[in-house]
């Protein structure tokens, strides 16, 4: 389930990137040095969309940490609660998207990046209350590190480990996210790509629902 929500990063930031303004929804670490470059009079950025972006972002981790404080004993809870509001704030960008028939200006971006930056806000918060080894369905700064320092290290002591392949599958997922999002945006429509992650959380949600029966071995913290 994580890595289908590290899909969905993919597919929304291909989304904000291509589409929004050069601002990431998902990707924190880029908003921050775009408004460094904004500041500094670069072109083709707004200090103002990655701030709102960054704000937003903020306030769904806020709301994840709140539905961890009420479902801390029970990981398929958080999980399935998370995904579902997740789910809806995205069917909300997908509605925005439809309803736009000119070409995006400032005004329908910032409605856009809003629902969007709030719901990967929201996303990583679980992820992390959850706490995957490997899987934080965004950032791959240190599963790359990870990946690499393995095949260094390869033959000796702390080699290769049993994340070696979640970390592999972690970047794959990312990527095809990437792909798909930017085909879709591209040479379909943003509401098509909005479409696709709204669905792929939808079906986290459904997935988290059901298999969240209180014997499974997984959901205990």
């Amino acid at each position: 389930m994580l890595i289908a929500l590290t899909v969905i990063t993919g597919v929304v930031d291909a989304t904000s990137y291509l589409r929004l303004g050069h601002v990431f929804v998902a990707n924190m670490t880029g908003n921050v040095v775009f408004i460094g470059f904004a500041l500094a009079g670069a072109r083709g950025l707004s200090a103002s969309s990655s701030l709102i972006a960054l704000g937003s972002f903020v306030l769904g981790a806020w709301a994840g940490g709140r539905f961890g404080a009420l479902h801390h004993d029970h990981r398929g809870h958080l999980l399935r609660i998370a995904s579902f509001a997740q789910a809806v704030l995205l069917v909300l960008a997908l509605v925005i998207a439809v309803t736009v028939t000119r070409p995006l200006r400032t005004p329908e971006s910032y409605a856009l990046l809003v629902p969007m930056a709030v719901s990967m806000g929201l996303q990583n918060a679980a992820a992390q209350l959850l706490a995957v080894p490997e899987l934080t369905t965004t950032v791959l700064t240190r599963t790359l590190t990870g990946i690499a320092t393995e095949l260094g290290l390869l033959g000796h002591p702390g080699g290769i480990g049993p994340t070696f392949l979640r970390r592999l599958v972690s970047v794959a997922a990312m990527l095809l996210g990437a792909l798909a999002g930017g085909l879709l945006v591209l040479h379909v429509s943003v509401a098509a790509a909005l479409a696709l992650a709204a669905a792929l959380v939808l079906v986290v949600a459904i997935a988290a629902h059901l298999l969240s029966r209180p014997a499974a071995p997984w959901v205990a913290p």
